[in-house]
């Protein structure tokens, strides 16, 4: 874990400062890269983006104020910055820094003008996050001032939107579609699959969307594409593992797999109903069959390595007569009919189908809905839903809890799409109480927690400089070779 924590530092420094980018990066451009990914980004705006695909290209083609290092806390990207009085945070720009890909220079006035829009902003899921912020002045090209209505300790930490042109935001330029930033990576194009350029040397980077794992694995055997990440089960893992001209690489990750629970359904406020699905699942089993090598059980978002983790919590044991009783002491006829959405995604299904295998005894009839990415997403937004899977990606911050189980958080102001209100929870949130708070979740289950799940790339020999991130991120995109 010390080498990958390393590895993370290092990666911030690529990403956020140019000068070690054009430093490492070969002078001779290699072969294009071909990027097999399970889900194409939705929206290339870093001021709308959620989903996974959508932030981590969004990582490359801008450049934030502020990112995190391997401990997860906030580290100066393209400002450091100053706590003049608990109300006011001066951040002035890095001397050097590069232009936007449309040739302007980054100022303070891009900034101010990207997190005013985001105040204007009416749809953004990012906009609540900073409705503290009273007043943006810019004090002069490299140093802006930040006002809040109310102090706030945190507040360094949430400035990590890519920085947009004030000149295109002006324009109502479509972002989400034709971005333009200046982090390493530079928009092409993106029809059936979307170009990049790197920056540094002219290096081409195509990300190609293959939802099938299969397909995947058989388009990097026949070279037809040249690197993977994620989204394998693992006998296809272990097959490319076999084949000399495959590298694999794998890490313990950080992301956190979970069921989300619709808490105004009129069986599953209940909290036997939650635990008896809790101990309905058998984790282990799913993991060793299931999941990529590395992966481990989990009790809250944040992994116990983090500074606010909470490495006391420990899973819900697979009892499945245990939840049976819950059920009938909660006065449920059984079975129990819930309703469990899910994407499209083979590995996803894969993994749906084994949980309605293992409710069976619990007495719980999993109906399983299967949805393109879009619709189910779009749904899990709009609380229409019973049970969901997803897995919260690249997070950094304790904050975190307030968003997702916050009582003031329900969305389209936070992502507490399940709409959990508890004011033992909200007290211990407001007092940043991060063990407690994670107990008391973890009692609670307004969600179902999982695991961390494994991170792994694999890609063909030709391939050089790229290692599997815990947050699944694809950083190394900034020194990836082919050659």
């Amino acid at each position: 874990m010390k080498i990958l924590y390393v590895i993370i530092g290092l990666c911030v420094l690529l990403l956020c400062g140019c000068n070690q980018i054009n430093a490492n990066t070969p002078t001779a451009v290699s072969a294009p890269i071909q990027f097999a990914v399970t889900q194409a980004p939705l929206n290339l705006d870093p001021r709308y983006a959620t989903d996974a695909a959508s932030e981590r290209v969004n990582r490359l083609i801008y450049q934030p104020l502020v990112d995190f290092d391997a401990q997860s806390r906030p580290v100066p990207c393209l400002a450091s910055w100053l706590e003049v009085n608990p109300n006011q945070y001066r951040f002035t720009l890095n001397k050097t820094r590069e232009r936007f890909h449309h040739g302007k220079s980054l100022t303070a006035r891009d900034v101010k003008a990207t997190y005013d829009s985001l105040a204007q902003l009416k749809n953004s899921p990012h906009t609540a996050e900073f409705s503290n912020i009273k007043s943006i002045e810019v004090e002069n090209e490299n140093t802006v001032l930040f006002q809040l209505k109310q102090p706030d300790n945190h507040f360094p930490a949430k400035l990590i939107i890519g920085i947009l042109p004030q000149d295109l935001i002006k324009k109502n330029h479509d972002f989400s579609h034709h971005p333009v930033g200046s982090g390493v990576l530079q928009f092409v194009s993106w029809q059936n699959k979307l170009v990049l350029k790197r920056i540094a040397d002219g290096q081409i980077i195509t990300l190609i969307e293959v939802k099938d794992p299969t397909v995947r694995v058989l388009k990097l055997l026949r070279g037809e594409v040249d690197l993977l990440q994620g989204d394998l089960p693992p006998e296809l893992i272990k097959h490319l593992q076999t084949k000399p001209e495959i590298m694999v690489n794998t890490s313990q990750g950080a992301n956190f797999s979970y069921l989300g629970l619709n808490m105004q359904d009129s069986v599953l406020k209940n909290l036997k109903v939650r635990q008896a699905i809790a101990h309905a699942i058998d984790r282990q089993a799913i993991i060793e069959k299931v999941m990529v090598e590395n992966t481990r059980f989990a009790g809250a978002i944040l992994p116990p390595e983090h500074y606010a983790g909470n490495a006391d919590l420990k899973p819900y044991e697979y009892n499945p007569a245990k939840a049976r009783r819950l059920l009938i002491e909660a006065g449920v006829k059984l079975p129990l009919k819930l309703v469990y959405k899910t994407s499209t995604d083979a590995q996803r299904v894969r993994f749906a189908t084994i949980l309605q295998a293992q409710m069976q005894p619990a007495g719980i009839d999993l109906e399983i809905s299967s949805l393109d990415w879009g619709t189910f997403f779009e749904d899990v937004k709009q609380g229409q839903f019973q049970l969901f899977g997803l897995t919260w990606v690249g997070i950094k911050t304790p904050e975190i809890y307030a968003k997702a189980f916050g009582s003031q958080s329900f969305a389209p102001n936070g992502f507490n799409r399940g709409r959990f209100a508890d004011a033992a929870l909200d007290e211990l949130l407001a007092k940043e109480d991060w063990v407690a708070a994670t107990k008391r979740i973890h009692a609670q289950l307004p969600y179902i927690p999982l695991w961390y799940e494994g991170q792994f790339a694999a890609f063909n020999k030709n391939i050089k400089n790229y290692v599997p991130k815990p947050d699944g991120n694809w950083d190394d995109l900034a020194t990836i070779t082919n050659k």
